[in-house]
């Protein structure tokens, strides 16, 4: 991150890098959290021999995150 002196204003630039670093960050966060929940319900669908329901969970869980994450990022511009 750039260096920027204390009580100074950042500059236009500095705030494009944090708004960009910030998306980038929650994009890795959905990432990871898509891999987990997509990871538990292939275990649920294989070994507890719940096809349908780890399908439907896993269907409910992707647009409850693409909501919250959507909703939750909308107005951040920290």
């Amino acid at each position: 991150m750039a260096v920027v002196e204390y009580g100074a204003e950042p500059s236009t630039e500095v705030r494009a890098h944090r708004r960009a670093f910030y998306a980038f960050e929650r994009l890795v966060l959905f990432a990871a959290m898509h891999v987990a929940l997509t990871l538990s319900c292939l275990a649920l669908a294989f070994l507890g021999h719940a096809a349908l329901v780890g399908l439907l969970l896993w269907i409910a869980g992707t647009l409850a995150m693409i909501v919250g994450f959507a909703v939750t990022g909308a107005g951040s511009d920290r």
